[in-house]
């Protein structure tokens, strides 16, 4: 699987493709869909949801990661996840930050996913059953936020607000299944810098009350 993002699609972070080395995928798949685990596909998780395809976690990552790691044996502070789903992205994330927060509409995903966390010893992760539209205040400001859902027309305010100033966003937006990756930098003026980057596809962003 690792190769085949080195190789394939040419993404030669190290910290990203060691992180994902460190992390055993087939550990946060559900168990009648273990044998996807290492393919180049996503894998459904139950209601409604999919683990993202492994390329799709390296991209995501090394755009985090890409910012704000200025050196190979620092670790980014704090990371924001918002969308848990099974974990596993919180677990690479793990590797590369000294704390994750992870958000999760879906009461059962967030169980599992805690549970599979503890039980592999991904001590820093720390999971909030809730809407992810209102970010996790209590440990603000965050160095990084990664949306790991489809947004349609705009990343909830409430997000660029518990971004430190320098720390970056990034988001899969636009209509359809088919979404563009965005990467967002907050400047010290309060002002964006927008970047878009290829396209991928991506479950869509479930709100309170959807």
């Amino acid at each position: 699987m690792v190769y085949k993002i080195k190789t394939a699609y040419k993404l030669a972070s190290p910290d990203v493709l060691s992180s994902m080395l460190h992390v055993p995928r087939e550990e946060f798949a559900p168990s009648n869909f273990k044998d996807m685990s290492y393919k180049d596909v996503p894998v459904p998780i139950g209601s409604g949801q999919t683990m993202s395809q492994p390329y799709t976690v390296a991209f995501m990552t090394s755009l985090v990661i890409g910012e704000t790691q200025k050196t190979a044996s620092k670790k980014i502070g704090k990371i924001l996840e918002i969308g848990t789903g099974s974990g596993y992205q919180a677990a690479v994330l793990s590797e590369l930050a000294e704390e994750v927060y992870t958000v999760e509409i879906i009461p059962q995903l967030a169980n599992t996913a805690k549970k599979t966390l503890k039980k592999l010893g991904f001590n820093n992760v720390y999971i909030k059953t809730g809407s992810g539209e209102w970010g996790w205040k209590l440990h603000i400001p965050y160095d990084a936020i990664i949306v790991t859902a489809g947004i349609k027309d705009k990343v909830p305010e409430a997000l660029f607000d518990q971004l430190k100033e320098g720390g970056i966003l990034v988001a899969p937006m636009g209509h359809g299944e088919d979404k563009l990756m965005t990467r967002f930098t907050k400047k010290r003026n309060g002002k964006l810098k927008k970047e878009e980057f290829g396209v991928f596809h991506f479950v869509p962003f479930i709100e309170e009350g959807d």
